[in-house]
């Protein structure tokens, strides 16, 4: 069995973690992308120090993994334990805005799957903050997994914007709480997986902020395992983890 360094290389628009792109027409964003926002806690963010979670993943007799992060948004400060693609220990710190002069394993390996990892960890915060999206509020319609209905929501991006894969849609199934249920992922670009299936569920609150920790579907028809442990929240004035629960 590989281990990982493999990554899920889903989101990734890697700018939109410190540069909140110019604003689009009001008119290509759904107002409900604010009140999903808020149900996870966007209103609060700005209260967090320091984020940390192990991001891992289960994809039966092909890839297997775990990645560790602590995170601190407001000064860009990111850390990261796991393996390269040889399964040889890694431990690294950098700052974000100092990627230029890191190390090409850094740049090439860490830095892409601490983006890819952090969109799975908090998507509906990038949903909000990536304004060159065009956000669609499709009304309700049948679960992609599970029985029932739920609120379909498209977050798509314009093929021309840059990142990993421009063109990439997220199609989010919300319920009444406004907390994604499901999600289907469409790749813009010819990388794999191309198509990705999967649940949200496992939520836990970390001190302002709600967290999904537990999905299962599917990648490219392959069965998925991720899930997020460990997850705690530093906030202003305090020194002490606040673990997800």
């Amino acid at each position: 069995m590989k281990r990982s360094s493999y990554r899920l290389t889903i989101p990734l628009l890697a700018l939109a973690l410190l540069i909140h792109v110019a604003p689009s027409s009001a008119q290509n964003r759904a107002p409900i992308i604010d009140k999903i926002a808020k149900a996870y806690g966007i209103d609060s963010y700005d209260q967090v120090e320091a984020i940390r979670y192990i991001w891992n993943i289960d994809i039966p007799g092909l890839f297997k993994g775990s990645h560790k992060w602590e995170w601190e948004p407001k000064t860009g400060r990111i850390s990261f334990e796991g393996t390269d693609k040889d399964g040889k220990p890694v431990k690294v710190s950098y700052l974000q805005s100092q990627l230029n002069s890191q190390p090409a394993d850094v740049k090439d390996m860490v830095e892409p799957s601490f983006v890819n990892d952090n969109y799975w960890l908090i998507f509906p915060f990038h949903a909000y903050w990536d304004k060159s999206a065009t956000i669609t509020d499709e009304g309700m319609q049948k679960l992609p997994i599970g029985k029932g209905t739920a609120r379909k929501v498209v977050v798509k991006y314009p093929a021309e914007v840059g990142g990993y894969t421009p063109g990439d849609t997220w199609d989010l199934y919300v319920g009444p709480d406004y907390r994604v249920q499901e999600f289907v992922y469409h790749r813009g670009g010819p990388k794999k997986p191309s198509l990705v299936t999967a649940t949200w569920t496992g939520y836990k609150k970390a001190g302002p902020l709600l967290f999904s920790t537990e999905h299962r579907g599917t990648a490219d028809d392959k069965p998925l395992h991720l899930w997020i442990t460990d997850v705690a929240v530093k906030t202003t004035g305090s020194d002490a983890w606040k673990r997800a629960q």
